[in-house]
């Protein structure tokens, strides 16, 4: 069991390389009800609180990843932190003045993971300074110091990738092995913020926002059924952080999950384990084989069987009001 304090603190900022800025304009704002600033040179700011950003979309040759922003707790913990990094001879590159106002940090230090995923240590986040205002009837997004929610890497090499980012400082929280092999990592009290999972190619899976509101879930989910191809994987809940979500089509070709009421796990006291279903319910997922499809749907009814049941806990949500409904 791993205890002390975690060298990354949260999950900052997910950077997104696209070919068509519009399209990201339209489904952040008008489907995800983020609000979205022109930051000028072919960039996109998608705000979800009082930070300058969480996702931002700059244009370019493709539609994928741009980068990672891991935030730190100050100017000693990201020079001790790049310099493990270098002794595990991996080059870590010092963020250029532009850089960090770019990414609207005090300083970052940046390398390549096995996959050659960009990775950015960041500390200092600077505050806006325009109070956040979602696009829509948006009760908020459930962010604060879990970070911006959770990002999913598809990687050949989970072996060689998983080691990486332990000894980043990462922590495992549980792992499935079949029908799909994914390791679940957490850096602060959400269940995970980051995870790897086996495949042919090494690109973006998914990622997770989380909504502090059920209702809005539910209003995102009846947009979706009217677009279609929008959603990829149907309403459920995972087995090991509870979270209540579907998956959309994003136009990066990755899968962004909407999510509700995600566990939070005690970091003194949790206690890694396998698990054999990655949902109690739902979650039909048509991005996987056929085959994989039904042992996940075996395991489901096994769950279904024994009754097996997840507390729901909901955190900075004033919760149901009964005298608003006449």
């Amino acid at each position: 069991m791993n205890k002390g304090p975690l060298p990354i603190k949260q999950l900052g900022y997910v950077g997104i390389e696209a070919t068509d800025l519009a399209r990201w304009q339209t489904f952040a704002a008008d489907f995800l009800g983020m609000q979205v600033l022109d930051a000028g040179s072919g960039t996109l700011h998608l705000r979800m609180d009082d930070r300058p950003f969480r996702l931002f979309v700059t244009r370019g040759e493709r539609d994928g990843l741009a980068c990672i922003g891991l935030e730190v707790e100050g100017a000693s913990s990201l020079d001790k932190l790049s310099e493990q990094i270098e002794s595990r001879q991996t080059s870590v590159q010092r963020g250029s003045q532009q850089d960090c106002l770019s990414r609207r940090v005090a300083a970052l230090n940046w390398f390549k993971d096995p996959d050659g995923n960009r990775i950015e240590l960041f500390h200092g986040p600077m505050p806006e300074g325009t109070a956040f205002v979602p696009n829509g009837a948006i009760g908020g997004f459930r962010t604060g110091d879990l970070g911006l929610g959770h990002v999913v890497l598809q990687t050949p090499q989970i072996g060689v990738m998983s080691d990486f980012y332990l000894k980043l400082g990462f922590r495992l929280t549980d792992f499935m092995e079949s029908p799909i092999d994914v390791q679940f990592m957490h850096t602060n009290t959400r269940h995970h913020s980051f995870a790897l999972l086996q495949s042919a190619e090494a690109k973006v899976h998914h990622l997770m926002i989380e909504y502090l509101h059920l209702d809005d879930i539910g209003r995102i989910y009846d947009r979706a059924q009217a677009i279609p191809d929008r959603i990829v994987s149907t309403l459920g809940r995972h087995t090991n952080d509870h979270m209540l979500s579907f998956y959309s089509q994003s136009p990066g070709g990755f899968m962004v999950e909407t999510g509700w009421a995600g566990r939070l796990i005690d970091l003194e006291s949790w206690q890694q384990e396998r698990i054999s279903s990655p949902s109690l319910w739902g979650h039909e997922r048509k991005w996987l084989p056929e085959a994989a499809r039904k042992a996940i749907r075996a395991e489901m009814d096994l769950l279904a069987s024994s009754g097996t049941r997840a507390p729901v806990e909901v955190t900075n949500s004033p919760g149901f009001n009964l005298s608003r409904i006449s």
